[in-house]
C-alpha cells in the first residue's frame, strides 16, 4: 500500500513538472509580438514626411499661376479711374482736331491742379502692380497735362522780338526752359518733360509710337487727343494717332512727278527718327538711305496704302523734311 502511495506521489510530481514546462513554452512563444510592435513605427515614419510634400508641390504652382490673374484687375481699376478723370478734363478743353482752349483754362487752374495731384500722390507700390500699357498710358497723360499746365502758367506767351524771326509770337519755344527747367512732382519724385521723354519713353518703354501721342503744343505736331490714353486699348489708340498724323499735311507726302517724299521734321534723324531703329530697323529695303531713315520708312509702310508702300520700297526718290510750324495749338474747345 505504501508503495502505491509513493508511486502516486511521484506521478503527481511528474505531471506538475510537465505542466510547468508547457507553461514556460507558452510564455516563450508570446514574445514575438514585441518585434511586430517594433515594426509599428513604420507607419509613423513613412506617411508623415511624404504626405505633406504632395500639397507643397501642387499648391505653390497653383498660386504662382493664379496670382497674376487676380492681381491686374485690382491695379487696372485704379489706372482706369485716373484715365476717366483725364478724359473728362481733356474732353472739355480740347477739340476733336487737337486744338486747346488755353484762354478758358487760365480760369480753370484749380481744376487742373486737382487732377495733377492724383499723379503727384499716386502710391508707387500701386503703380508697380499695373500692366506695362497702364504705366505707359499714365506717363503719356502726365506728360501732356504737365505741358498744358506750363503753357497756362505762361499764357499769354510773351515773345522776344529777335526770336520771332525763328518762331511765331505765341510759340512755346518762347517759354524759357520749357523742356528742362520747369519741374513737377509725380509719385513723390521730381521730373521735367525732358526726363520723362528720355528716361521713360525712350529707355524704359522703347515704344516709338509714343512720339505720335506726345503733345508738342504746335500746329505741325501730332494733334492732341481729346481723350486720355488708357492701358486697356493703348495700342489701338497709338495706331489711330499714327494714321491720323500721316494722313495730314504736316507728316507725309509723296510727289511722284518730282520724285520727292516729304516727311515731318519729327521723323528726321536729328530729331526723333533714330528712335525707330531698334524696333523697325532693316538692311533689306531702302538701301540707299541711312539706317534711321530706313527704319522710319519701314515703320510707315505699316500704315500707308499699298500703292504708297510700293513706291517707298521700289521707287527712286529723295527725302525732304517739311518745315515745322511752331504756332501754338490754340483754339476753342468743344
Amino acid at each position: 500500500m505504501s508503495k502505491y502511495i509513493v508511486f502516486m506521489a511521484v506521478l503527481t510530481v511528474a505531471l506538475l513538472v510537465g505542466w510547468g514546462c508547457e507553461q514556460k513554452s507558452v510564455n516563450v512563444a508570446t514574445p514575438p509580438p514585441p518585434p511586430a510592435a517594433a515594426v509599428a513605427p513604420k507607419p509613423a515614419t513613412t506617411p508623415t514626411p511624404t504626405e505633406p510634400n504632395k500639397p507643397q508641390k501642387v499648391t505653390p504652382v497653383e498660386n504662382v499661376t493664379e496670382q497674376p490673374k487676380s492681381t491686374p484687375p485690382v491695379a487696372s481699376a485704379t489706372a482706369a479711374q485716373l484715365c476717366g478723370k483725364c478724359t473728362e478734363f481733356l474732353g472739355k478743353y480740347v477739340s476733336r482736331d487737337g486744338m486747346v482752349d488755353y484762354k478758358t483754362l487760365t480760369r480753370k487752374k484749380l481744376e487742373l491742379a486737382a487732377l495733377l495731384d492724383k499723379f503727384r500722390g499716386l502710391d508707387r507700390n500701386d503703380y508697380n502692380s499695373w500692366s506695362k500699357d497702364d504705366k505707359l498710358a499714365f506717363w503719356i497723360n502726365g506728360y501732356n497735362l504737365e505741358l498744358i499746365r506750363i503753357i497756362m502758367e505762361n499764357y499769354p506767351i510773351e515773345s522776344n522780338r529777335m526770336l520771332r524771326l525763328f518762331w511765331p509770337p505765341n510759340s512755346i519755344r518762347h517759354i524759357k526752359g520749357i523742356w528742362d527747367e520747369h519741374k513737377f512732382i509725380i509719385m513723390d519724385e521730381e521730373f521735367t518733360l525732358r526726363e520723362i521723354e528720355q528716361r521713360l519713353f525712350q529707355n524704359e518703354f522703347g515704344e516709338p509710337r509714343v512720339l505720335f501721342a506726345m503733345s508738342y503744343a504746335s500746329i505741325s505736331g501730332v494733334p492732341l487727343r481729346n481723350e486720355a490714353y488708357c492701358g486697356r486699348n493703348l495700342s489701338a489708340q497709338l495706331d489711330d494717332q499714327v494714321k491720323k498724323f500721316i494722313a495730314g499735311s504736316h507728316a507725309f507726302k509723296i510727289d511722284r512727278e518730282n520724285q520727292i517724299v516729304s516727311l515731318s521734321s519729327i521723323l528726321n534723324p536729328t530729331w526723333y527718327g533714330g528712335q525707330f531703329v531698334a524696333k523697325y530697323g532693316t538692311d533689306l529695303k531702302f538701301k540707299q538711305q541711312e539706317p534711321a531713315v530706313r527704319a522710319v520708312l519701314n515703320f510707315l509702310t505699316k500704315y500707308i496704302p499699298p500703292q504708297d508702300i510700293d513706291y517707298l520700297e521700289t521707287g527712286n526718290y529723295t527725302i525732304e523734311y517739311l518745315r515745322y510750324d511752331w504756332t501754338l495749338n490754340e483754339g476753342a474747345g468743344q
